[in-house]
């Protein structure tokens, strides 16, 4: 079994951290996004797109709930990414749209992409 527990630590401490930002914060631009709320929904959605490559689904839309049910929408596609790659036998690969890669490899980015989105917007 493949250990999930860096990546749901990380994103239940930036969805906690967006759960309590205020409005003004949330719109804030930061480079690259319109607002903080922004770089975590596109977040949340590279996490969410990860988590179907890794349970072998069809892509699908992931919805814009607004500024403030961000963090929520950070916490479920981070915990579902965790869930599936945890679920993965040992040694399995991850369909990407670039090509297969190795979960420890899928968990590793997905740590960092988690760790970059909270340096960006802290």
């Amino acid at each position: 079994m493949h250990d999930v527990e860096p990546l749901v630590e990380a994103v239940d401490k930036l969805a906690d951290r967006f759960r309590s930002l205020p409005q003004s914060k949330l719109l804030g631009a930061v480079p690259g996004h319109a607002s903080r709320a922004a770089a975590a929904l596109d977040l949340a959605r590279r996490l969410a797109a990860l988590a179907l490559a890794a349970e072998g689904g069809p892509e699908r839309d992931f919805p814009d709930a607004g500024a403030f049910a961000v963090g929520d929408q950070l916490a479920v596609a981070g915990h579902d990414l965790a869930a599936a790659l945890a679920a993965l036998p040992e040694g399995a690969e991850v369909a990407l749209p670039d090509g297969p890669a190795a979960v420890a490899e899928v968990l590793a980015g997905a740590v960092a992409a988690v760790r970059g989105t909270a340096e960006l917007c802290g």
